[in-house]
């Protein structure tokens, strides 16, 4: 039973980019770029995929990445990892997603350290530096309290200034603790187990967020901060971005 492990949940629907891990840059699909790219940067993990399809295990099979299908109709990514981990029995688990094919060893192991303490769950963050992404709804801001604990995450601007309103410029972002908040995860095993029977939180529907279901159930995160922006891949546009950076 490995200490602590990372698990990649993989699902074949995306809203914003149908069938996305499925999708193939330079002749590969999503997942086996992020399966590469763990083997290589973080070797000293354990690695599973809990995939919730059969299309989506083959790939990763076929280069000997270990695969677990787990049940389709998963509400949440988190849910899907919580049943991966009832095999896998890892006492604390880093969820990676299966559309971040540019994590790195630093953060990988930065959650790991958080995730060592007396936090049951812990999460990252990188500062804005722009405020055209400052305004974007799908990153996501996270304040903080000043012991590194999650305050609140949100789609809308955070923290607002008052006295400026709309009128910010690049420079007020990359100077104040405008946080943007990385989908890469560490839970110990004990709430994974929880999460699903918790009940889903008024703000975690509203804002489409459910790492809000963990606060309002009154469980702290650490959050810890990177300088290493992951790139995730949520449109079709992300992925020809993906595809000029490697060349």
């Amino acid at each position: 039973m490995p200490e602590t492990a990372i698990i990649v949940p993989c699902r074949l629907e995306s809203s914003r980019f149908p069938r996305k891990l499925l999708h193939e840059i330079h002749g590969v699909r999503l997942p086996l770029w992020v399966a590469r790219r763990l083997r290589a940067q973080t070797p000293e993990f354990p690695l599973w995929f809990a995939v919730a399809d059969p299309l989506l295990a083959t790939p990763l099979q076929s280069e000997g990445f270990q695969t677990l299908l787990t049940r389709a109709d998963h509400t949440s990514g988190t849910d899907r990892l919580a049943e991966a981990n009832q095999k896998v029995q890892a006492d604390r688990v880093i969820n990676v997603q299966a559309d971040e094919p540019l994590v790195t060893a630093g953060q990988i192991r930065k959650l790991a350290k958080l995730i060592s303490g007396d936090v049951a769950m812990a999460t990252l963050a990188t500062p804005f530096k722009r405020v055209v992404d400052f305004y974007d709804a799908n990153q996501v801001k996270v304040v903080m309290r000043r012991d590194g604990r999650a305050l609140y995450f949100s789609r809308s601007r955070m923290p607002f200034p008052r006295d400026l309103g709309l009128t910010i410029e690049d420079d007020w972002v990359e100077s104040h603790p405008c946080r943007k908040h990385l989908g890469l995860y560490a839970y110990q095993a004990d709430l994974l187990a929880k999460f699903a029977t918790l009940p889903p939180g008024e703000l975690e529907q509203i804002e489409k967020l459910e790492q809000l279901r963990v606060l309002e159930n009154g469980y702290d995160i650490a959050v810890g901060l990177t300088d290493e922006p992951s790139i995730g891949i949520d449109t079709p546009k992300d992925a020809e971005k993906f595809a000029q950076l490697l060349g």
